[in-house]
C-alpha cells in the first residue's frame, strides 16, 4: 500500500537509512536528524507538487518498509527539468517484488492522474538491483543519458549514474499487454 508518511514511520526509516547495505549506492548513511529532514522534504514536496515518495506499507502486516514515489530532481542536468521515480526499501524487504509492484502503481499515478508525458529514473552505475526494477517496470535504458551526478563528489565511486526513461505512450502499451481487457 502506498500512503502518506506518519510520524511513527520515522524511526524505522532512520534505521533503514543508517544501514550501510541499504545506503551502499548513496554517498553516505544518514543520521537520525538527516533522515527526519528527508521526511520533512518529502512531505513538503507533496504540498508543492501534489506527489512525492509515498510510504510503502505491507498490507498483510501493516509494516512500513520504505518508500516509492515521484520527485523533482534538485539539480541541473541535461535531462532536467524532469520527474523521477525512485524507491528505497529496508533490506529485509528486498527480493519480494515490493519495489516493482509499488513502482507500477506510481507510474500509473504519474501518467493517469498527474498527466506526465515522461518519467525518468537514475541510479549509480553499480546499482544493478535498482536497474533490474527499472527494467521490470518497463523503463528503457538511455546510454546517451549517463551522467556524473553533480551532488556526488568528484572521484566518488557512485558518481557515475545511468539514466532510464519511460513515456506515457510506452507505459500505456505495456499496461495493455498485461491486461488486454482494459
Amino acid at each position: 500500500m502506498l500512503r502518506r508518511w506518519r510520524d511513527d514511520d520515522r524511526l524505522t526509516f532512520a534505521t533503514m537509512n543508517a544501514d550501510p547495505e541499504v545506503m551502499r549506492h548513496f554517498p553516505e548513511v544518514l543520521t537520525r536528524r538527516q533522515s527526519d529532514m528527508l521526511v520533512d522534504r518529502i512531505e513538503a514536496g507533496f504540498d508543492r507538487h501534489g506527489f512525492g515518495p509515498w510510504a510503502v506499507e505491507v498490507v498483510e502486516t501493516g509494516r512500513f518498509i520504505g518508500f516509492t514515489g515521484l520527485a523533482v530532481p534538485g539539480f541541473d542536468a541535461h535531462f532536467t527539468p524532469a520527474v523521477e521515480i525512485g524507491w528505497r526499501l529496508a533490506r529485509a524487504s528486498w527480493g519480494h517484488g515490493y519495489a516493482s509492484e509499488a513502482a507500477r502503481r506510481v507510474l500509473a499515478f504519474a501518467f493517469d492522474e498527474a498527466g506526465l508525458d515522461e518519467v525518468v529514473s537514475f541510479t549509480a552505475r553499480t546499482n544493478l538491483r535498482s536497474q533490474a526494477v527499472m527494467r521490470r517496470i518497463g523503463m528503457t535504458y538511455d546510454p546517451a543519458g549517463d551522467f556524473d551526478h553533480p551532488l556526488v563528489a568528484e572521484g566518488h565511486r557512485i558518481r557515475p549514474h545511468v539514466l532510464w526513461r519511460i513515456s506515457a505512450e510506452r507505459h500505456s502499451g505495456l499496461r495493455e499487454q498485461r491486461d488486454p481487457c482494459g
